[in-house]
């Protein structure tokens, strides 16, 4: 007796896609892939064009952290005690600090660690959400209930003081600071997926999928991962700043990534705070890049919002 073949139930979010793709004779995933991506990215530069800006500003923060062992002119630890404090020039674009070292080398090196931790622990934090906001959401009843008592628990001690203290326990490091923030922040946002998830699941074409037998895994693979996909995008964006300011905060306290790997919030620590009146470049080089790379990310994360939450489409 042949058993009986579940028929696969495409949700609303996947059907327009795939049918432009079979009418034009492509490959449904790689033609809708392409057309939503370029056809997105337009859609960003003509209705937000600031929030592209601050795209394109982190890009290029991301591309020059990626290559800043080739950008840089000169080590983060070349030190020229007869070039000491030298305000910028044309060969030193940043000036020089108390050692004598490049600041623009040890910002752009700075970036590199910046941005390695931001990526890094922001894609953490966002698996830590949908673990647990999938769990949750989908099955709800106590096992929701115990995880959401667990993450008030975690909710109620401040971000910096348990930052401090985790820190101060394990050691600081860059994978300490990764794990440390990954972890934070991922707890807090399964809220977000929580809700999302919620949602898709009381859909008619989820509880289709149930109906004619399909496995939990597959319903949330299926049907409920592809249409959160835009919250979990916007999730990951936000937190980029979030995790950027916090690795430098705690650099600039001493328990970020330890010297002598240039930071910014070392850099702003150390000889930007002892000389500030002095050489005012030292503080200024560092604490503007950190500005701009963190507003850039935060209105580039506001723009994704705006576009891809449903709820805010009547706001705009």
């Amino acid at each position: 007796m042949t058993p009986p073949v579940t028929p696969t139930v495409t949700p609303p979010v996947l059907q327009s896609s795939a049918a432009m793709a079979s009418a034009s004779g492509a490959s449904p995933g790689a033609a809708g892939m392409r057309a939503g991506v370029g056809g997105f990215v337009r859609r960003l530069i003509r209705e937000k064009p600031l929030g592209a800006v601050g795209g394109g500003v982190f890009l290029f923060f991301l591309v020059c952290g990626l290559f800043a062992q080739v950008l840089a002119p000169y080590g983060a630890n070349d030190a020229d005690l007869t070039r000491r404090l030298l305000a910028p020039s044309m060969t030193h674009p940043f000036g020089t600090d108390n050692l004598g070292r490049d600041v623009f080398s040890r910002v752009l090196l700075g970036a590199q660690v910046s941005m390695v931790v931001a990526v890094t622990a922001a894609g953490l934090a966002t698996v830590v959400s949908v673990l647990i906001g999938f769990v949750g959401g989908y099955f709800g009843g106590r096992t929701d209930m115990l995880i959401q008592r667990m993450v008030d628990a975690w909710m109620t001690f401040p971000d910096l003081v348990l930052l401090i203290v985790v820190v101060s326990i394990v050691g600081p490091g860059m994978m300490q600071i990764v794990v440390v923030l990954g972890l934070l922040y991922g707890i807090g946002g399964s809220r977000i997926v929580r809700g999302a998830v919620m949602q898709v699941r009381e859909t008619m074409y989820t509880r289709a999928a149930l109906s004619l037998g399909a496995s939990p895994l597959h319903v949330l693979w299926t049907h409920v991962l592809p249409n959160v996909a835009p919250v979990l995008i916007v999730l990951f964006t936000t937190r980029l700043g979030a995790v950027i300011l916090a690795e430098a905060g705690l650099s600039f306290l001493g328990l970020g990534v330890p010297p002598p790997a240039p930071t910014w919030g070392g850099m702003l620590s150390g000889s930007g705070r002892s000389y500030m009146f002095l050489a005012p470049w030292l503080a200024l080089a560092p604490g503007l890049c950190l500005t701009i790379v963190v507003y850039s990310v935060n209105i580039f994360g506001d723009a994704l919002r705006d576009l891809l939450d449903p709820r805010m489409r009547g706001a705009r």
